[in-house]
């Protein structure tokens, strides 16, 4: 069979002020070409899996989010997609069927709505597509009538087994970076995470080795990659974490990835990672008052756990010249209108290098979703497209909807002018040059 693989990426808004406020601040501009410049992990490891005897190709979706007309020449296309993309994957699906293709659908947001992917799709996988795939091209290339692919009812993925994604399909696009993944998983259960979805698996490390396989293979036609580690927290064991930057040192590779606050407590981790080529680490510190985040981890309560000072943390990372991008979540229960100048005092005296800004968004399939949803302050049921991190989908708490739009307004102006950026930067300079 001729098998397209085809993924949805870049930003989603829908907020007309975000939206304006995008196209010219700087801040925003730069976050959204990071995030349209990354291919998604999760289909090169289902072309990986695929059996040899099929022809295997890559796709993106087009600037203005139609498909490739290649797609129509597949006997099989698998679209891999997030909520705030859902229904224009739906639309591509349904453009595609018409035409006579088969269409395959997984990720987590069809893990957790399978029924409305079934309207689209002709196959849906739900869970980890690797334990199910192989088996079900042979199916579908036999004229299969089944149509559903539970991996939930199997044990997890073993990670030491992993394939190496299939890089090469990436060879003639003009990607910035490139995604590994050292871990699966997280072992917190922050309740809004979309990565609750999998919340029954646990947290798994790959063999070290395998992760420098994978950054090889990538090398083989990029010669000075820089590398996205595809995970959800990669530090949350400290010790397979200086093995892991160990082995990353003589690869000389620069890299980003996410992990929790923690790491600013090990000293000697913090150095390893500057040698092995860390650059940057995306950190979620949600609020800026950990007694503002009690109870949004449901496991542990690690966040409002925290015993360090939020600001020396983040410092002491950036002082092992090691920039942090700090990911604030605006319109948790505990926020008022407040929040916004807290936020940006934050940000200022901690000097981040980058600032993440997201509004609390129901997810489906999270606790935050059920919770919000028997309380009746969803404002918007079921529009999906309105997951984008950006736009507000509940009634808050503390404040009104509008209170908590024109906050993210005036903050995202205060935080992401050119000015404002230099100033912090040249804050970070003066304390690592």
């Amino acid at each position: 069979m001729k098998i397209g693989l085809l993924a949805l990426s870049g930003l989603r808004v829908h907020d007309p002020k975000l939206l304006k406020l995008g196209m010219t601040l700087p801040g925003i501009v730069e976050r959204g070409r990071v995030l349209s410049s990354l291919p998604s992990l999760g289909l090169l490891y289902l072309a990986a899996c695929t059996p040899a005897e099929h022809q295997v190709s890559y796709y993106e979706a087009e600037g203005d989010r139609s498909e490739p007309e290649d797609l129509y020449h597949c006997d099989l296309v698998a679209i891999n997609t997030f909520s705030a993309q859902v229904f224009e994957a739906y639309a591509i699906a349904d453009r595609l069927r018409a035409a006579g293709v088969k269409v395959a659908m997984g990720g987590l947001h069809v893990t957790v709505q399978s029924e409305e992917a079934l309207e689209h799709a002709d196959y849906v996988f739900l869970g980890e597509g690797e334990r199910t795939w192989p088996e079900a091209i042979s199916e579908i290339e036999s004229g299969t009538q089944r149509r559903v692919w539970d991996a939930r009812e199997m044990p997890p993925v073993e990670v030491q087994r992993l394939p190496i994604p299939r890089y090469d399909l990436l060879q003639d696009r003009p990607y910035t970076r490139y995604p590994v993944q050292t871990t699966r998983g997280c072992p917190w259960r922050c309740d809004f995470c979309a990565s609750n979805v999998m919340f029954s698996y646990p947290y798994r490390k790959r063999p070290v080795a395998d992760v420098v396989r994978d950054v090889l293979a990538i090398k083989k036609f990029q010669r000075r990659p820089f590398i996205e580690l595809a995970d959800d927290n990669t530090f949350v064991d400290h010790s397979w974490g200086m093995e892991l930057c160990r082995e990353l040192i003589p690869l000389r590779v620069k890299w980003f990835t996410e992990t929790d606050i923690s790491v600013a407590d090990n000293r000697d981790l913090l150095q390893q990672m500057r040698e092995a080529g860390c650059k940057q680490v995306l950190i979620g510190i949600e609020s800026p008052e950990q007694g503002l985040l009690d109870g949004i981890e449901l496991r542990a309560n690690f966040k409002s756990r925290y015993q360090g000072d939020l600001i020396e943390a983040v410092q002491r990372i950036q002082a092992h010249g090691i920039t942090v991008n700090g990911c604030f979540i605006l319109g948790l229960d505990s926020h008022t209108p407040e929040i916004f100048q807290q936020v940006l005092a934050f940000a200022n005296e901690a000097a981040l290098w980058d600032v993440q800004l997201t509004v609390l968004t129901p997810f489906p399939g999270t606790p935050l979703y059920e919770r919000l949803a028997s309380e009746s302050r969803l404002l918007y049921p079921q529009r999906w497209d309105r997951c984008t991190l950006f736009d507000v989908n509940f009634e808050p708490k503390q404040m009104s909807v509008r209170e908590l739009q024109q906050g993210i307004h005036w903050l995202a102006s205060q935080l992401y002018s050119r000015e404002a950026i230099a100033n912090r930067r040249r804050s970070f300079l003066r304390t690592t040059g």
